[in-house]
């Protein structure tokens, strides 16, 4: 075996516990919650809102525990495809992997164009797309870096929106309470919770059809599972981030949309101005509304740049499991798959549309489609953690030798994939979401008809996964 050439071809261990925490919490604080948080609240009224923000904690906390279990035992790039593969079947690892990277890459666009939108708060006469080709060159350049020099970036980017969220709670109670002033506007305390038709203006079921908008706005959490392959000691990184970072993804959404249910009436709150910036508008601290526009700026190229982080390795990942074209697999002398980045661009580019045609109703669509595709990850994280757990203890395989157990198997696996097929249901009543929908499956069936037209009964091979040391 040529050893040269095998270092050759692999990424570095050089990622470390905070890289990975602040990765992952970096990725979900973006689009969803500054942008979407008001568009939920806006569709299923404040009691709505919370009740889909925390259904949706409680899945992603089954998902990363399913997924927490596998990175430590296997820790490698790509993870969730690889799992997929050998757990649930090579076709099933080629749809996964291709749906991630989908949704990834598209996810990656949105974050584009919601930028491109912010900044016309400072110029309001420039066209988005041309804000949108400044954001790609520059996440590029990011993502060209060596994997250190990347994980630092967003390192303190993910910081800043972390301060920038809990500078909102802090100004948002005091607003709430009459501490801080509003505009001379009254202190609402809670009476906007029965404004506008009160908790659930629109009754029940609509909390189930803007539950795509809450996966959407939690993706980028299973980024921890994709960065396995690039983290210092694994066995130790991954069990710390997974326990810190689900409680406080939710704690920030929950505090966030109550906060602005309690200052706004649902009706006021929409989809193109964040609602944070408004807040720092209206209580009138100088230059407090630029600077959280800059804030919002920072955190949607932050997650831009996960996504195209996590995109660019899926796709790397793909590409050594014979599940894409070679060329894709090739690394630079700084060890950055350039031409997975590239293509990976290229597809993200398609944002562009959002700001020449029907930008509301695209933007929409794209939100939905990662939605979909994101589910349909999460369901295949469930499903490989429950047929290795199976396989593992049919093998002789004991409980107390795993670094990291997700409880109360089966039951935990099994509600998260009763859950996704649950919200993957509801998008079929909803008009705007309804294509979005459509599209998320028709994906699903091409790729699934591709691998089998492709590779018949060839199967692609099956990852090596690295041994407990």
């Amino acid at each position: 075996m040529n050893t040269g050439n095998e270092r050759d071809t692999q990424l570095q261990r050089s990622m470390k516990s905070r890289h990975l925490f602040m990765l992952s919490l970096g990725g979900v604080i973006g689009t969803g919650l500054f942008l979407n948080a008001g568009f939920t609240i806006n569709q299923a009224g404040p009691g709505g809102a919370l009740v889909a923000y925390i259904v949706g904690g409680i899945l992603l906390y089954l998902v990363m525990t399913c997924l927490g279990e596998l990175s430590v035992k296997m820790p490698v790039t790509g993870s969730f495809q690889a799992y997929a593969s050998k757990y649930i079947g090579p076709a099933s690892g080629f749809t996964l992997g291709w749906m991630y990277w989908l949704g990834s890459a598209t996810t990656a666009g949105v974050e584009f164009t919601a930028a491109g939108m912010v900044m016309q708060r400072w110029f309001p006469d420039t066209p988005i797309w041309i804000w949108c080709a400044l954001f790609i060159v520059l996440l590029f350049a990011f993502n060209a870096l060596t994997t250190k020099g990347f994980a630092e970036t967003e390192y303190w980017f993910a910081g800043i929106k972390v301060l920038a969220v809990l500078m909102f709670i802090i100004v948002g109670l005091g607003a709430i309470f009459g501490i801080v002033s509003m505009e001379g506007r009254p202190a609402p305390f809670l009476s906007n919770f029965s404004a506008d038709g009160g908790l659930f203006p629109f009754g029940i079921a609509i909390v189930f059809v803007t539950m795509m908008n809450v996966v959407f706005s939690y993706q980028g959490s299973e980024l921890i599972g994709i960065a396995a392959g690039e983290a210092e000691d694994p066995q130790k990184t991954i069990p710390r981030a997974i326990r810190n970072i689900v409680f406080r993804i939710l704690v920030f959404y929950v505090a966030s949309v109550t906060i602005l249910s309690a200052l706004f009436p649902s009706s006021e709150l929409g989809l193109l101005e964040s609602p944070f910036v408004t807040v720092f508008d209206a209580v009138g601290i100088p230059f407090a509304a630029d600077i959280m526009n800059f804030v919002i700026l920072t955190a949607l190229l932050s997650v831009g740049n996960s996504c195209l982080y996590a995109a660019t390795r899926l796709l790397w990942s793909l590409s050594h499991s014979n599940m894409a074209h070679p060329v894709f697999g090739k690394l630079t002398k700084r060890k950055v798959p350039l031409n997975a980045l590239l293509a990976t661009l290229a597809f993200s580019l398609l944002s562009l549309l959002t700001s020449v045609v029907a930008a509301d109703t695209v933007y929409v669509l794209l939100m939905s489609v990662s939605g979909i595709a994101v589910t349909f990850t999460w369901m295949g994280i469930a499903l490989s953690q429950f047929n290795f757990r199976r396989q593992y203890l049919r093998e002789g395989g004991k409980i107390e030798d795993l670094q990291f157990v997700a409880p109360f198997y089966p039951v935990m696996p099994l509600l998260c994939l009763a859950l996704c097929t649950f919200i993957l249901i509801f998008p079929a009543f909803d008009p705007t979401q309804r294509i979005g929908l459509f599209y998320g499956i028709g994906a699903l069936v091409l790729f699934y008809t591709f691998y089998y037209v492709r590779y018949g009964r060839k199967k692609a091979h099956k990852p090596n996964f690295p041994t407990q040391g």
